[in-house]
């Protein structure tokens, strides 16, 4: 177990490890990419470099430096999150605990690609298993996905529903996992059917699959994913953070980044990043009995 994990890469966790690991702590980065950092052609608006980079290069140099205070990176996706004394984190491969956590993924997931299912949400539209999962006790539901995300969210709803339907609305499935409770489909989806609420989803083809629930689980999960499981407070669309000192609702959980919302720049995600690594030390200090100072900005 570490002290800290932060789920993301970008410039705002980045930033937050370096300042963790440099008041102390072990620090554990988890993401498969790093954004919209990696996509930025050209940044010369960041301070200190005098000709203009690329997203790539800024990135290379921020892990470098992380690396060499040492920081733990590790390339996977991050599926889940869990807390019961400690932090659990689930990825495609495998889980790793933490004394505290700090989400910096960046924005909020896309909206699903099939049709008017946005229309559905409340009605038997959900975006999260874990909180929504009881309600669809013996009943059938369907997870909208391709990836391993898609499937442990799938695969949380085994408890409670008596047939699962992983759904990839006509990509290939590109997890390896398999589960005979969990009946992949790679069909087109062309409609959503239910009048008050969700009955089910049309195929391409014209059939009809009846549903009581639908789970949307597309790409990779984002802040606001892991943030539902948790129980963190948000708007919807960020998390609610402290802006002094980034701290969620969930003591030991903090979040930095475009994932709070606010002026969406490298600048300020670094900002964030540095308050959240430093509140994350003072966390685990104090419940290691150490005497620290309160953060203050």
């Amino acid at each position: 177990m570490v002290d800290c994990i932060v789920i993301g890469k970008g410039p705002a966790g980045l930033s937050a490890a370096i300042y963790a690991v440099r008041a102390g702590l072990t620090v554990l980065v988890i993401a498969r990419g790093a954004g919209a950092l990696e996509k930025a052609e050209k940044i010369e608006n960041y301070m200190g470099f005098e000709q203009p980079l690329s997203g790539t290069e800024l990135l290379s140099q921020s892990i470098a430096q992380a690396k060499r205070l040492g920081v733990e990176i590790i390339s996977d996706e991050v599926t889940g999150v869990s807390w019961q004394d400690q932090f659990t984190v689930h990825t495609a491969r495998q889980t790793y605990e933490s004394v505290s956590l700090i989400l910096a993924t960046g924005m909020p997931r896309k909206k699903s690609s099939i049709k008017r299912l946005d229309e559905y949400e409340g009605k038997g539209v959900s975006y999260c298993a874990t909180c929504d999962g009881f309600f669809y006790r013996g009943k059938t539901v369907a997870v909208v996905g391709d990836g391993d995300y898609a499937f442990q969210e799938a695969s949380e709803l085994k408890p409670f529903a008596e047939k699962i339907y992983l759904l990839t609305n006509g990509r290939p499935y590109k997890s390896v996992k398999q589960d005979d409770r969990i009946l992949v489909r790679e069909d087109k989806v062309t409609d959503i059917k239910g009048q008050d609420k969700v009955e089910g989803l049309v195929f391409e083809e014209g059939q009809m699959l009846p549903l009581d629930g639908i789970f949307v689980a597309e790409g990779t999960a984002s802040a606001l994913d892991l943030a539902l499981k948790l129980g963190l407070e948000n708007d919807g669309k960020n998390i609610s953070a402290d802006k002094e000192t980034q701290a969620t609702n969930l003591p030991g959980v903090f979040a930095a980044g475009d994932c709070t919302g606010g002026l969406l720049q490298i600048a300020v995600a670094v900002g964030e990043g540095a308050k959240a690594g430093l509140s994350a030390a003072a966390f685990v200090k104090e419940l290691r009995g150490e005497k620290v100072k309160p953060v203050q900005w």
